[in-house]
């Protein structure tokens, strides 16, 4: 990047698409239960899907991308839910919003792909301007969750719910760490492509402070990747390799101007309690386990796309974290155990062979060596998250992410150029989609938060289980709602694909009781014993009483372990 000269992209329409598709869903903080971030990954979709009607008379190379092995790694993933609709009995409300998000993931991919360079050029520069403007916005936001928390109204500021940290509009300290790290990458190449090297300095301490205040340990470890690229990075300017080097001496200077306003003003600093809390979770490390050894028990399948906690919940794990989780927070457990050993294997070696050619295209010295770096590091930056979280299953983390892979994979343009109407065709589909999602999820939304004149909850009950992609959520409320027996245990079994949790295993065990099932309805009783979970308290309360606890399930163990299967 030393030798760059100024030089502004034309300020096209596909330009801004690609801004607007990459900022708009980072900085939106209105949401409704029971789908905090629904909003957020609809206006992704939609937004992409805008972009890619945009960009579609431009990327002629298309096909070509197929054969590459990102492009089949997403199509094993791509048929993953699908496969457990079909086979796994997941409901189609879950398999299909995984299919979208992962299909749309694919197509941004394969835009990227292929482009001219020239094309590559402003694409990425669109790319980084969407991130960068992300980022400040939320450097503005996440200064008022901490500073002057009452500002904050959750219409344009998001709450947090967190004393002390910051968690952005995307309500999440970690996902607002690993938009700092974006957002630095961006700044490093919008400020060497257009010669401002003078605010660089200034843009990274701003991510590095937001970082502090959302106290993400997995940001810190991202701040030592900026370092380590400005050591590495020898096409980097001088002023940007430095400005690289000093973001650990950045993270210090505001640990330390954040210490003194803690002592000074009697507020939490939230980075520092996380300290205390030492350098790893328990409870990650736990999960970890318990998701090996379920993986171990199913190594040719894996549990199915989408029921890593169905199986985990429902599987004895005494010693099991006591926390409900859904994701294993490490991206090679997940699909190890949720697909099986080979096919994990397959798509984690293609994309490992993906960021090798990545890796050897961003070591080649040519005029798009600045851009495959930069683009590198937006891939590398997640992966690393991804290790740690799931932020990958965000289709706002996701699109971006496969969009500057595909930068980083450029494939030549055929003698027979591929026509536009394909992505026309997906394009209107993505933001059709998510009109439409917008639309069915008010049907659960009444549910959760009815309006005054609202009919009764069986009614909307009734409307939301009507609902193509959130039909599980009205499930959820039909099974800890109505009386325990056949109908709310059919709601049980379909929405405990999605999440379980202390309360729907408590109403499901006493309908499993209902429908004559006592032995299911202990074993899923020893299951809720094991999380500690203070909700079934006042249930299991009633085993003090001597003379009435025998005739009640949740007071005798389970005989044997039930096949979390059979479950289903």
């Amino acid at each position: 990047m030393s030798a760059a000269t100024p030089s502004s992209p034309p300020v096209t329409p596909a330009f801004v698409g690609i801004a607007l598709a990459t900022a708009l869903p980072t900085l939106l903080a209105f949401n409704q239960t029971p789908a905090a971030t629904l909003y957020n990954q609809l206006l992704a979709l939609g937004g992409w899907g805008a972009a890619l009607l945009l960009w579609a008379h431009l990327t002629p190379g298309w096909r070509a991308g197929l054969k590459s092995p990102a492009a089949l790694a997403l199509a094993l993933l791509l048929a993953a839910p699908m496969v457990s609709v079909v086979w796994r009995q997941l409901p189609a409300s879950l398999g299909l919003g995984a299919a979208a998000v992962v299909g749309a993931g694919l197509a941004a991919l394969l835009v990227a792909q292929g482009l001219s360079r020239e094309l590559r050029s402003q694409a990425a520069e669109a790319l980084c301007w969407g991130l960068l403007m992300a980022g400040l916005l939320n450097i503005v936001v996440s200064l008022v969750q901490v500073f002057l928390p009452d500002l904050a109204d959750g219409i344009l500021i998001a709450r947090s719910g967190i004393p002390g940290r910051a968690v952005s509009n995307l309500r999440q300290p970690n996902h607002l760490a690993s938009l700092m790290m974006w957002a630095a990458v961006a700044a490093v190449f919008i400020t060497e492509k257009r010669g401002w090297r003078q605010a660089l300095p200034a843009l990274l301490f701003g991510c590095v402070f937001a970082v502090v205040l959302s106290a993400s340990r997995t940001g810190f470890i991202g701040i030592a990747m900026l370092a380590l690229w400005g050591i590495v990075d020898r096409k980097l300017s001088r002023s940007a390799r430095l400005s690289l080097l000093a973001t650990p001496l950045m993270l210090g200077v505001c640990w330390w101007l954040m210490s003194l306003w803690s002592a000074e003003s009697g507020h939490a600093f939230g980075a520092a309690s996380r300290l205390s809390e030492g350098a790893g979770s328990p409870s990650r490390l736990a999960i970890l386990r318990d998701a090996w050894a379920l993986t171990l028990a199913n190594p040719l399948f894996g549990v199915g796309w989408g029921e890593f906690n169905f199986a985990w919940s429902l599987t004895p794990f005494p010693t099991r974290p006591i926390a409900f989780f859904d994701h294993t927070h490490n991206i090679a457990s997940q699909l190890a155990v949720e697909l099986g050993l080979p096919w994990a294997g397959a798509v984690l070696a293609l994309l490992g062979w993906a960021l090798l050619k990545a890796w050897r295209g961003a070591l080649r010295e040519d005029d798009d060596t600045p851009l495959r770096r930069a683009a590198l590091m937006i891939v590398l930056t997640i992966a690393l998250h991804s290790l740690l979280e799931y932020p990958l299953w965000y289709a706002y983390f996701l699109l971006p992410a496969c969009f500057a892979f595909g930068l980083t994979l450029p494939v030549d343009a055929p003698a027979r150029p591929a026509g536009p109407l394909a992505w026309h065709g997906l394009g209107v589909l993505l933001i059709a989609g998510s009109f439409f999602a917008l639309w069915d999820f008010h049907r659960i939304v009444a549910i959760y938060a009815p309006s005054a004149n609202a009919v009764p909850l069986s009614e909307r009950i009734a409307i939301g289980q009507r609902s193509l992609f959130f039909s599980h959520q009205a499930d959820y409320a039909a099974a800890t709602s109505q009386p325990p027996g056949p109908r709310a245990l059919e709601a049980a079994r379909r929405t405990a694909f999605s999440l379980i949790d202390a309360r729907l295993l408590m109403h499901w065990s006493q309908s499993l009781e209902q429908t004559g099932d006592k032995e299911g309805a202990r074993f899923l009783a020893d299951r809720l014993r094991e999380f500690r979970n203070p909700t079934g308290d006042d249930w299991f309360a009633t085993c003090d009483d001597a003379a009435s606890a025998p005739a009640m399930p949740q007071c005798q163990p389970a005989s044997g372990v039930v096949d979390w299967r059979s479950l289903r």
